[in-house]
């Protein structure tokens, strides 16, 4: 588990570092693909919910499509700021 974290595909979700979550993705990666399909499909500076960007039928075959959601919220959260 150690070694997931270090690369930043895993990251310990307690204080004790007994759980951790496996990142199939990093956060930046998939904030990358999402502008990607974006531009690609005519959606930047429109609006699309988590869900539609989870479950939504453009988004199949995505790399995000089914994501974890507090990982998309992560993934907007860094697009956001760029």
């Amino acid at each position: 588990m150690i070694d997931f974290v270090k690369s930043g595909h895993g990251e310990w979700v307690d204080d004790a570092n007994t759980r951790c979550r496996i990142l199939w993705r990093k956060p930046e990666q998939l904030a990358s693909d999402i502008y990607e399909w974006a531009e690609k499909n005519g959606y930047i500076n429109s609006v699309c919910t988590v869900f539609e960007l989870h479950s939504g039928e453009d988004v199949n075959g995505m790399s995000f499509e089914g994501a974890d959601e507090e990982l998309l919220r992560r993934a907007l959260s860094i697009l956001e700021k760029g």
